[in-house]
């Protein structure tokens, strides 16, 4: 399509620019903005009469009503293909790694669409972290949308580190492949991710995309949307298994809610836009399993909770479109426990479909059971000695409160390289099950 340059710029407010005379334009579709000699990317996301609205990729720092503007007639799209496993980009999908650009590939429009709900296949298969809470008690199932609550200061960087090194299939290591989608992250924090897959058995088969604090906040809108097309292409006509984390969506949701204010929509609860529920199931929906298509979408976000409350309308929210939750606690951290997982609160609504006899063990939901079990005496007993006293526990409560200790201290806590096959995990819970009996 002929590409047209307009000067039709009617104003800017925040990260939107408002064009006005434009002819033909549509939503969704891309323009490029000349300013100073230097080139952004925007894209149209709202029509007023002969209004177009477009959020500007790159900030509107510049940006006047004698700015040229060219309309493409495309949408947005970004590159894809096999050979990205082992690179790392920005949260516009260009390289930052000092490598070339990928070639070789094809386009496809970021946008996407979730999977029609006829043509989705039931999620199953287990897939093992090496993380004992995890594998053990919540388990993580191959198309699965799992998501994890966590805090200010708590360590799920640390977390999600740790899966992108140890996730895999058991018994079909081929195939498998993890993309990490950095979400407004600051510098140290893409640094730790970096230094952490440093190895090249884990960057072979490892996507990352970096979308940096210190980036215009607009473009947090377009990273995971990138990283899930990427992982559709690779899944669903490639064949992959692709795990898919994104960290943080909290940053994500705050970038919907700036562009929200400046678009001057009425805002709903704590001023986020009332199509947020919409807007985060268009992403989480891309999931899955497709009937018919090898490959498979798994996807844990990452959720930073103000306030650590759960009640706040990103988690909230989140846990209507998901199926399960991995909540991560201020009390296991302050108790120097890694990962500090509060099991009682988390859960795998698909756990019963990945695991037994098949893919895991055929006794892991009795021990899974009986874990959950052992482990709330346990904390009610903890509770009592705290009002009451140890002293006046009976019996079997003591045996009760040792079995949360250790269950904490032995089973839950792990180290950050530590591994533990599913086996090792169903031994150890068992090994501990033997002092309540």
């Amino acid at each position: 399509m002929l590409e047209i340059t307009y000067r039709a710029v009617e104003g800017v407010a925040g990260p939107l620019m408002f064009l006005k005379g434009i002819p033909n334009v549509s939503i969704g579709e891309i323009v490029r903005i000349t300013v100073g000699g230097e080139q952004r990317i925007g894209q149209v996301i709202e029509m007023k009469e002969d209004l177009q609205v477009v959020q500007v990729f790159g900030g509107t720092s510049g940006v006047s009503k004698n700015t040229e503007v060219q309309v493409t007639g495309e949408a947005m799209k970004t590159p894809v293909s096999e050979d990205m496993f082992g690179r790392i980009f920005d949260g516009f999908g260009n390289p930052i790694d000092d490598k070339p650009p990928v070639r070789g590939g094809e386009r496809k429009e970021v946008s996407g669409a979730p999977i029609n709900p006829t043509a989705r296949a039931y999620p199953q298969e287990f897939i093992e972290t090496g993380i004992s809470a995890i594998d053990g008690l919540f388990s993580l199932v191959r198309g699965q949308k799992l998501p994890v609550f966590s805090g200010s200061g708590l360590p799920h960087n640390q977390l999600i580190a740790q899966i992108v090194r140890q996730a895999r299939i058991p018994g079909q290591e081929e195939g498998f492949g993890v993309i990490l989608a950095g979400i407004g992250v600051n510098a140290e924090e893409a640094e730790f991710f970096r230094r952490s897959f440093q190895s090249k058995e884990v960057m072979k088969r490892t996507i990352i995309f970096m979308n940096l604090m210190s980036d215009p906040t607009v473009e947090r809108l377009l990273t995971p949307r990138i990283a899930l097309t990427v992982a559709e292409y690779l899944a669903f006509e490639k064949g992959y298994h692709i795990l898919v984390l994104l960290t943080d969506m909290t940053n994500y949701c705050e970038a919907l809610r700036e562009v929200s204010m400046a678009r001057g929509e009425t805002p709903a609860r704590r001023g986020y836009p009332g199509y947020m529920y919409t807007d985060l199931a268009s992403l989480y929906e891309r999931s899955g399993r497709i009937a018919g298509k090898q490959g498979s979408i798994t996807t844990i976000p990452v959720i930073s909770m103000p306030d650590y409350d759960i009640t706040h309308p990103i988690p909230d929210l989140t846990g209507f479109i998901t199926e399960g939750q991995i909540v991560l606690s201020q009390e296991m951290h302050i108790k120097n426990i890694y990962p500090p997982l509060d099991i009682l609160p988390s859960l795998s609504r698909l756990m019963k479909d990945g695991v037994g006899a098949s893919s895991t063990r055929g006794d892991h939901l009795k021990v899974s059971d009986a874990v959950y079990s052992a482990y709330a005496k346990g904390k009610n007993a903890m509770d009592l000695s705290l009002i009451m006293g140890e002293e006046t526990l009976t019996r079997e409560e003591r045996s009760y409160l040792a079995f949360a200790d250790s269950l904490e201290h032995r089973f839950i806590s792990q180290g950050e390289t530590e591994r533990r096959a599913i086996n090792q995990t169903l031994d150890l819970a068992l090994e501990l099950l033997k002092s309540v009996g």
